[in-house]
């Protein structure tokens, strides 16, 4: 479904490094998004004016159908602003560490990334229980912010979240009102965050197209996208006792780690797992199609992983098709 008949443009020097490249559901008795919390109409009509994919409701895509155990799932043309396809795109959804997207976008834009940060007892790894996604970070270490967002989004790190909100906020609390701020002038209606990390919360929410509007406003930030497209990135953290280690992270997405197949519709440049047994298994990615044009795709709340990265495959490998109709007399 398109919105106007603008493009939407990614900043230049974004695209020019992209050119070099070569948690989420719940209960639907218990989260049933409430659009008469807002002016839908004059909800839409400010996302038309923003020249962002707009739809009121879900959108069929010819050739794919999302699994029907999903909670939400989408795929949205950025260059061209439309909606190609979406499931449940405005229903409510824990976003387990999808939420971090939101922390990443939060931190780049009100802090410089090469500032040190000393990490609190809140911010360590020990902090958190045996099976939570960490970056590894101790009681006073010092890194800098830069090397916090890599262990925030490469390994999805608790403590690099906690870090993060601490150091930008002043206090966690601090931080998650900018962090829900942000999401308010993203248009993000549906989204509340209660953490940085995503950790299951009953009051940490968001949807399917709200995430869509907190990753495609983060993909213009060229240091964000350098994060997510990396293979792996390796930190030097200097300790409490002033002995210097080194770090080295990486991504949690299958197709990052070779354990999935990539899909062949597009390019994946990079992207943000998520999972917590309430949200299920999520993932947000940045595609890019061998027309150039630029794409986000989006499944929230597979049962398990091999769904999830079939379902995302399904549908990014769709895109060549997307334009086979379209008239090629040069008219």
């Amino acid at each position: 479904m398109k919105c106007t008949g603008k493009k939407l443009i990614l900043a230049g020097s974004l695209s020019a490094f992209l050119l070099g490249l070569t948690g989420c559901g719940a209960d639907d008795a218990v989260l049933t998004y409430e659009k008469e919390n807002y002016n839908k109409s004059l909800y839409e009509a400010e996302l038309f004016a923003e020249d962002l994919c707009v739809t009121g409701g879900d959108v069929s895509l010819e050739g794919f159908e999302g699994d029907s155990s999903l909670h939400a799932a989408g795929l949205f043309n950025v260059t061209d602003g439309e909606v190609v396809y979406g499931q449940d795109l405005f229903t409510r959804l824990y976003p387990a560490s999808t939420t971090k997207i939101l922390t990443a976008l939060v931190a780049i834009k009100n802090s410089s990334l090469d500032d040190v940060v000393t990490v609190s007892s809140a911010g360590a790894a020990s902090s958190f229980s045996w099976d939570a996604s960490i970056a590894g970070l101790q009681t006073g270490d010092q890194l800098t912010l830069r090397d916090l967002l890599y262990g925030l989004m490469l390994p999805s790190g608790n403590d690099s979240a906690v870090a993060i909100a601490e150091y930008v906020g002043g206090t966690e609390e601090n931080f998650m009102e900018m962090v829900n701020e942000e999401a308010q002038s993203l248009m993000a209606t549906g989204t509340h965050f209660v953490t940085p990390n995503g950790l299951h919360d009953e009051d940490h929410y968001t949807t399917a197209y709200d995430m869509y509007l907190i990753f495609n406003e983060a993909v213009k930030y060229d240091e964000f996208v350098e994060i997510i497209s990396a293979d792996s990135y390796t930190a030097q953290i200097t300790g409490a006792d002033g002995a210097v280690r080194s770090v080295t992270w990486e991504p949690t997405s299958f197709y990052a780690r070779g354990a999935a197949a990539l899909p062949t519709g597009a390019t994946v440049i990079g992207g943000k797992t998520g999972y917590t047994g309430e949200a299920g298994n999520c993932l947000v990615l940045l595609d890019q199609a061998a027309d150039g044009d630029y794409y986000i795709s989006i499944v929230m709340g597979a049962e398990d992983k091999p769904l999830l990265y079939q379902d995302m495959t399904a549908m990014i490998d769709q895109i060549p098709s997307l334009g086979s109709g379209d008239d090629e007399s040069g008219e």
